[in-house]
């Protein structure tokens, strides 16, 4: 029982890594921008989230209702303003831009919150559980992995059965030929951040409320981020919900073995499927 519970509580936690992913997987999508800031944006998201309650004294679930626009208005100016600017054939000028801000966003929030970690207090609802079978589970990790599922499930909708959707892939595949057909890159590329932050912003108010945050928490987001991504294939949303679960299993299985495995155990199996799979999993297949 012991174990099973441990497998589920392993496939839950995959989807708040899903979370993570899912803005990462949309913009090397549409870009093929690689965001070094994307685990202190994930924070951000979750200060911001802490401020609202704060002022207006919300429920951080509450909260949400501002933060995803919030977020989605910081991801779009960001593009328009800064990233489209380094946009190219060459893939540094945008990395290390992206690093930078990394950089500025850990000290802004180092300055504006201090070291101190946070937490975000949702209520009754963080100690709520649910029946599975013979397993009591949480009730807010059920939430974050359903929340996972819809996000993905929107986003897949969203690129092949919109004409946003239309955009970003013709952006993506032919950005020459796209600008020709009228479409503005700049404005597509924008949107897409903005969409990227408001999954975002979902990710960093569940981090907030499942475990305590401080400035530098971004860089361990970032790297589970990255594999799940990786582990589920450059560019299939899908495969990114399966490589937060592998990934979320790995750990929880590696944590029942010893508690000092749980990290190291996530970074064994990605390195492995990595050395067999180096395109992932679940690789996107054009055409």
């Amino acid at each position: 029982m012991d174990w099973l519970n441990a497998l589920v509580q392993g496939v839950l936690l995959g989807g708040l890594y899903a979370l993570f992913a899912a803005g990462l997987s949309l913009i090397f999508g549409v870009m093929r921008l690689v965001n070094i800031a994307h685990g202190d944006l994930i924070v951000l998201s979750a200060y911001i989230a802490l401020s609202f309650g704060v002022a207006l004294g919300l429920n951080p679930l509450v909260a949400l209702l501002l933060v995803v626009p919030t977020m989605a208005l910081i991801g779009y100016a960001l593009q328009r303003l800064i990233l489209n600017r380094t946009m190219g054939e060459d893939i540094l000028p945008p990395l290390l831009v992206t690093f930078g801000l990394s950089v500025i966003l850990q000290n802004a929030l180092l300055m504006g919150y201090s070291a101190d970690p946070q937490n975000l207090q949702a209520g009754a609802i963080e100690t709520a559980s649910v029946t599975l079978g013979p397993l009591a589970v949480g009730l807010m990790p059920v939430m974050v992995f359903a929340t996972a599922v819809a996000v993905i499930a929107a986003l897949q909708w969203m690129f092949y059965r919109t004409a946003l959707g239309r955009a970003f892939r013709a952006t993506s595949d032919r950005q020459d030929v796209a600008q020709l057909m009228g479409l503005n890159r700049a404005h597509v590329f924008g949107l897409a951040m903005a969409l990227s932050l408001a999954v975002t912003a979902l990710a960093g108010v569940f981090l907030g409320i499942r475990t305590a945050f401080d400035p530098a928490a971004g860089g361990a987001r970032l790297i589970f981020g990255f594999e799940a991504v990786i582990i589920g294939g450059l560019g299939n949303l899908w495969g990114t919900l399966a490589g937060g679960v592998i990934l979320g299993v790995a750990q929880t299985v590696g944590a029942k073995i010893d508690p000092g495995y749980q990290i190291l155990a996530g970074h064994v199996v990605f390195l492995i499927i990595l050395a067999l799979r180096p395109r992932g999993l679940f690789p996107r297949i054009d055409g």
